[in-house]
């Protein structure tokens, strides 16, 4: 294990000493096949991808036209995610998920470890500012990570946590098993699309 001085995932230093340092083992190289195939079978939508980190997924969605911005709070996650993103760099933006407004109204956000990535005394506040983001009939899709372990991140979550934290504004309409999860996640996650309700 690395060592590492920063210690709380809540400051930006956290992250920006381990993408320095390259200790990015969430970090899988590329776009997922559930969202591959999500985008695939999607008209464009809206999109926001928080916590976005080397920012695959926005290359993937702005190539296939969609209207995505990436953001993270961390300079050094911009910095990776704007060189991954290429054409796209403009896309890729430094700022907290908890202050950053749209310039449309959202269809979906996607969600690929941001959730684990946070404290667990977040979790209200995170399902909240998706809630208050997302209109009526938008989509929060993404990967969801379920474990019992306490440490982290990834921080995971279990189930009926993950219900009690969404099912008063979300109803979730796809909940599928993951072929292609890197080892920290393998055998952990699950692709699942939450409707705003």
């Amino acid at each position: 294990m690395a060592d590492f001085q920063q210690r709380d995932p809540m400051s930006p230093a956290f992250w920006d000493e381990r993408f320095e340092r390259n200790f990015t083992p969430w970090d899988r190289g590329g776009a997922p096949q559930a969202l591959r195939d999500f985008a695939a079978a999607s008209a464009p939508l809206t999109t926001l991808i928080p916590g976005c980190g080397a920012a695959y997924e926005l290359a993937l969605l702005a190539d296939a036209g969609w209207d995505a911005v990436a953001i993270d709070f961390s300079p050094s996650a911009v910095a990776v995610g704007k060189g991954a993103a290429g054409r796209h760099a403009a896309r890729v933006v430094e700022a907290d998920f908890f202050k950053w407004q749209p310039e449309r109204p959202l269809q979906l956000i996607y969600e690929r470890a941001f959730l684990c990535a946070l404290p667990p005394a977040m979790r209200p506040q995170v399902a909240a500012r998706w809630a208050q983001l997302l209109a009526p009939g938008a989509l929060l899709a993404g990967y969801f990570f379920f474990d019992d372990g306490r440490r982290g991140p990834p921080f995971g979550i279990v189930r009926g946590e993950l219900d009690a934290l969404l099912r008063a504004d979300f109803d979730c309409v796809a909940d599928d098993a993951v072929s292609d999860s890197i080892p920290v996640f393998a055998g952990k996650e699950r692709w699942m699309v939450w409707r705003r309700r």
